[in-house]
């Protein structure tokens, strides 16, 4: 099969999942280039279909077009070879998660898909999305985990009384700046079930979970810094609490 237009049907429906909007009401969002493609089929996501660049020789199931159809159906300045549609998993909640990261109001894509990265790489078993954050599914996000989407179960939780009726036996741990009442990284002995909770670029953790923690923790660090980026902290930490499994 061969498309040339750009005004062709299948490729504006495609070209709409670059938007939120679209990708809630049909339950799809974009793949762009050959690894997340191959990640995503090796780990059996349904791809509902492939746009590849004419004579391109991977996925040949794919449908050949050109360069103008590949810019419209994808988010970057230069397109690449092969843009897919894959359908969202269906995940359910699973009473074993004992290692579960928290980002609360997380505004950019790129750090969203970094530390989803980041935690599958140190072992965390879910990531829980609280309050205004970022679509999971934005292309920016896809691409910065790097395959690994898909390889970490992600919840959406907006209401706090489902927090508290899922962590309440947990160890819940707020990531602050130093105060009297927090724990020095390197000291911190984490317990066996485990809640990290990470807050928002600009803003930090909201005082609803401030006050839903009962350990707070802080990364040591030079005094003449006072923070750091938002996907290195939780780098960081996340290495730090959980390398003993590794």
């Amino acid at each position: 099969m061969k498309i040339t237009s750009v005004n062709n049907e299948l490729v504006k429906e495609t070209a709409k999942l670059l938007q939120r909007k679209y990708r809630d009401e049909s339950g799809q969002f974009l793949l762009e280039g050959d690894k997340c493609i191959e990640e995503a089929i090796e780990s059996g996501l349904e791809v509902v279909r492939i746009f590849k660049l004419e004579g391109y020789e991977k996925f040949p199931e794919g449908i050949e077009t050109t360069e103008a159809v590949l810019a419209k159906v994808s988010s970057t300045s230069t397109p690449p070879k092969a843009v897919a549609v894959a359908k969202k998993p269906d995940i359910k909640w699973n009473l074993d998660y004992k290692k579960v990261v928290l980002l609360e109001n997380i505004k950019d894509a790129g750090n969203l898909g970094t530390i989803l990265r980041t935690s599958a790489a140190f072992g965390v078993d879910a990531l829980i999305l609280y309050g205004d954050t970022v679509d999971l599914y934005n292309p920016k996000c896809v691409r910065s985990s790097v395959g690994n989407l898909w390889k970490l179960p992600v919840f959406e939780v907006n209401d706090f009384s489902e927090l508290e009726s899922k962590f309440s036996a947990y160890e819940r741990v707020a990531t602050l700046p130093k105060a009297d009442d927090t724990v020095w990284l390197r000291e911190f002995d984490p317990a066996e079930n485990l809640l990290v909770m990470f807050g928002a670029e600009s803003t930090g953790l909201s005082d609803e979970l401030k006050n839903f923690a009962n350990r707070n923790v802080t990364i040591e660090m030079k005094s003449n810094v006072e923070s750091l980026n938002l996907s290195i902290s939780a780098g960081v930490i996340l290495y730090e609490l959980f390398k003993e499994s590794l």
